[in-house]
């Protein structure tokens, strides 16, 4: 399918899953195509495709390491090719792992500053280069960089460097007519929350916040909607803490 049109068009990566498949359905039913960008799981990236067009939307998966400069390249090479052009990139392609300072294997934060950081870095990169006027970058950092909490020492200082990208990029794209802002979940109920939690553990992080539960992946899409469309886009250079209250 080839097609050229001025409709938006949003690249999701992350978007077979989680908080990122849930921002590509949003952005989707407020009426931008949508390329949903996943990692290695194809049949998630169908299944989120299938579930756009099954409410009208269109969008294409494509598969893209966002630590690879090329695929990346080829990324926003596809969604121009198809859709013509790229409008918003919701970066919330991400990987984490817990452990204390003194217990990390270091090839393990190799392998989040990569994800995390280099990843970051490379889609920011083509976005600055591509995205038309008007347009947005939404990246993701977390709420645990100001909760603190232990063993989240790893993960958290790969977010830190997220949210310093996005206060320089937004001044770098001065005249561009493009926001860059970074949505910081609070505890929120994906996959990649749960894994390894006990319920206990789930319980009392759902009590944290003020609403006492814990987000939901429509929560934290409804606020990526928000920054994407016009209504938003006076919101620049911003970490967004998006977490019930929490701090």
């Amino acid at each position: 399918m080839t097609t050229t049109t001025t409709s938006r068009v949003a690249i999701v990566t992350g978007g077979s899953r989680g908080i990122g498949r849930a921002a590509a359905t949003r952005l989707a039913a407020d009426g931008l195509k949508i390329v949903v960008a996943y990692a290695g799981n194809h049949a998630e990236a169908r299944a989120a495709v299938g579930e756009i067009e099954a409410a009208g939307g269109e969008a294409i998966a494509v598969q893209a390491d966002v630590a690879d400069e090329a695929a990346v390249a080829a990324l926003f090479d596809r969604a121009e090719a198809t859709f013509g052009g790229v409008d918003v990139v919701v970066h919330a392609a991400g990987r984490m792992h817990l452990q204390t300072v003194a217990e990390l294997d270091l090839a393990a934060f190799d392998e989040l500053h990569r994800t995390n950081v280099r990843g970051t870095f490379v889609v920011d990169q083509q976005a600055a280069r591509r995205l038309r006027p008007g347009g947005a970058i939404i990246q993701f950092s977390t709420s645990v960089v100001g909760l603190q909490f232990p063993t989240y020492a790893p993960y958290t200082a790969t977010k830190g460097a997220v949210e310093a990208i996005t206060l320089i990029l937004a001044r770098e794209l001065r005249g561009r007519d493009v926001t860059v802002n970074t949505v910081a979940p609070g505890p929120t109920a994906t996959d990649l929350f749960l894994d390894g939690k006990d319920e206990a553990t789930i319980r009392h992080l759902a009590q944290q916040p003020p609403l006492e539960r814990l987000g939901t992946p429509a929560d934290i899409a409804a606020v990526v909607a928000f920054l994407a469309s016009p209504a938003g886009h006076w919101v620049n250079g911003q970490t967004i803490r998006a977490n019930g209250g929490i701090i």
